[in-house]
Parts: C-alpha cells; sequence; structure tokens
C-alpha cells in the first residue's frame, strides 16, 4: 500500500527494508550530485564549462532504482522502477519523503551532537575563556555545513519551496527543530552567566539571527572557500567573530546597568537622540518609496488616515 508522502519515514514506516533502500539510494544521488565533490555531467565536449544543471532532476526514478543496488549492508540491494512506484503514490511523493527526511536528519540532535559541539557548548556555559569557545563551536558548526551534503539539500529545498506546500512544510518543520535545541543553550547560558536578552529581544529573535548569520557564512564558504572565512591557524571564523558582535548588541548583564533597547543602545553610542519604533518605521516607509511623492504607497496611507 503506497505511503503516505509527509513523515513517513518518521512514523515506523522507515523500518521497513524497500523503504529504507529507495530512501538510502535517494540520499545518495544528493550526495552525488550536490556535493560535497559533486559529480559535474559535461553536455559538451568541446567546452569544458558546459555542465548539466539538473537541480533536482537527478533522482529519477530510474536512477534511483538503479542505486539501489549499490546500497551497503544491510540494506536491500535490488531495485525498480516498478517497485518504487508501488511504494510510492507518485514521484513527487518520493521527493518530497526525501527531502523531508534529508532536512530533518539535519536538524536532529544527533547531527549537531559531535564531540566538538557538545565539548564547546558546554564550555559557554562554565568555560573560562567565552570568546574562544565561541570560534570553537562556530567552526564545528562550519565545518557539518560544508562537509556535509545535506545542507545543499537544504539550499535546493529553499529554491524549490515556492508554491511547494509539501516542501515549505518540511522547511518549517526543519528549522523548528534545529533551533530548538540552540534556543535552550542559549537560555542555559545565560542563566550560568548571569546576563539576559536586551528588552524587546526574544530568544527566537536571537536564534534566528544567528542561524541566518550561520547559513549565510556557510554559503559564502561553498562559493568562495579560500575567501578566508576560516583561519584555522589563528583558530578564528567570520562566523565566530558574528556570533560574538550579535552576543555583544543582543544581550546584556542581568544586573540592569545595561538594560535598555538594542536600538537605543546603538543611539546612545553614537551620541543621538533615540527614535521610537513609530519614528523608525516612517523613515523606513519614506526611504523605501523616495520617489512617491508621500510617505509610502496608497495602502500605508490609507491606514495611517
Amino acid at each position: 500500500m503506497p505511503l503516505e508522502p509527509r513523515n513517513s519515514w518518521r512514523e515506523g514506516k522507515a523500518c521497513d527494508p524497500v523503504t529504507a533502500a529507495y530512501i538510502a539510494a535517494g540520499m545518495r544521488l544528493v550526495q552525488r550530485y550536490l556535493g560535497p565533490q559533486a559529480r559535474q555531467m559535461p553536455v559538451d565536449q568541446d567546452n569544458e564549462i558546459a555542465v548539466e544543471r539538473p537541480l533536482l532532476s537527478f533522482l529519477s526514478q530510474r536512477a534511483v532504482a538503479a542505486e539501489v543496488a549499490k546500497n551497503p549492508e544491510p540494506f536491500p540491494r535490488v531495485g525498480n522502477v516498478a517497485t518504487l512506484r508501488s511504494t510510492w503514490r507518485s514521484h513527487s511523493d518520493f521527493i518530497a519523503d526525501l527531502l523531508s527526511f534529508g532536512l530533518w536528519s539535519h536538524s536532529s540532535p544527533a547531527y549537531w551532537d559531535t564531540s566538538r559541539v557538545i565539548a564547546a557548548a558546554n564550555q559557554l556555559k562554565a568555560g573560562s575563556c567565552f570568546s574562544s569557545n565561541v570560534h570553537i563551536l562556530a567552526d564545528a558548526i562550519m565545518e557539518l555545513f560544508v562537509t556535509q551534503s545535506r545542507f545543499r539539500l537544504q539550499l535546493v529545498a529553499v529554491a524549490v519551496a515556492d508554491g511547494d506546500e509539501v516542501i515549505r512544510e518540511a522547511m518549517v518543520e526543519h528549522y523548528h527543530g534545529a533551533l530548538k535545541s540552540w534556543k535552550q543553550l542559549l537560555t542555559e547560558v545565560l542563566k550560568a552567566r548571569k546576563l539576559r536578552l536586551r528588552p524587546g529581544l526574544t530568544a527566537d529573535d536571537f536564534v534566528n539571527l544567528l542561524a541566518a548569520v550561520a547559513e549565510g557564512t556557510a554559503l559564502r564558504q561553498l562559493a568562495e572557500p579560500a575567501t578566508g572565512i576560516l583561519d584555522r591557524d589563528n583558530g578564528r571564523s567570520l562566523l565566530g567573530t558574528a556570533a560574538l558582535a550579535l552576543i555583544s548588541g543582543c544581550i546584556a548583564s542581568a544586573d540592569g546597568t545595561e538594560d535598555v533597547p538594542i536600538e537605543q543602545y546603538v543611539d546612545n553610542m553614537l551620541g543621538g537622540s533615540p527614535a521610537g519604533p513609530k519614528e523608525t518605521r516612517a523613515r523606513s516607509t519614506i526611504s523605501a518609496f523616495p520617489n512617491s511623492g508621500q510617505h509610502g504607497p496608497a495602502s500605508l496611507r490609507k491606514d495611517q488616515t
């Protein structure tokens, strides 16, 4: 009987050897075509830069069925298109399950719980050199991002998520799972170090900012590895520096000596008068529509009347 298209692997059906075999084959194709060390398929022998860029077309039914033969133990090694079609209602359902599995395994605790990550995270709560441990943790996270195929799968999923509710739901679940453990670590560090987030900021705000910086830094590293984002010789990384900047701006002592919103903190530092939320929004609206002659589009002007 066909599997449900969403989260079937987490409902016990992944224990079925046939289902597991096809998922395993699909994940190997993800790594082969998305990297690291992705395979480039030439389309013109006279032009070395002319290569096939298939996005997800490499996960065709024939390709996945053929890949099953290369499964390691204990997965079955006999695959064919007919079995694939009888296991999933459609190939779209198979792709959805594959993306769900790939993204879920990327955000699951086992993926992040390497010895380096655990040791550095524990040192953040009690270690003597906080900034050094931030760099160590950042380096460990960057290594996971750039050496695993699942981050590349995430990038592809983002690219094709528009209009695809199944993929979008998988992305939402991925972020909820990935950020939950980091939010817990943040709470523990703040408590252990007697710190607090600045007024107006929440734990969700902080971990979302940190996730955006981490993913953007990893994307930059993948695009240009020699750019100096990772400085292993000096034990530093751009992600670690960005994380320290976020900590410096978003976190204050719990004794209340710097207990002001981040906007006021910046204005105080620069010697200006703080702008309230309404003034900040008004300025943003004006700058966004410089040639409109009025403060924003008609819909916004109507709301202000």
